[in-house]
C-alpha cells in the first residue's frame, strides 16, 4: 500500500487553522504525529498517522 503524505497547508485547511499551527502542535499536543522529512525543505505528515490521531481525539471527546 502506498503512503499518502500531506503538507502543512493541507493540514491547515483540514482543521481550519493557520499553516503554522500543525508545527506548533508537534511541540504542544501529546500524540500529534511528527512530520517526515522527504528532502531538503520538504516535510510532510503521513495521512495514516493523522487519521489515527484524529481517531484518538474522537474517542476522548
Amino acid at each position: 500500500m502506498t503512503e499518502t503524505y500531506i503538507a502543512d497547508t493541507q493540514l491547515a485547511a483540514r482543521y481550519g487553522v493557520h499553516r503554522t499551527t500543525p508545527w506548533r502542535w508537534t511541540k504542544t499536543e501529546t500524540g500529534f504525529p511528527q512530520p517526515v522529512k522527504l528532502g531538503p525543505q520538504c516535510s510532510r505528515w503521513k495521512l495514516s498517522e493523522i487519521e489515527a490521531w484524529e481517531k484518538t481525539r474522537a474517542d476522548v471527546d
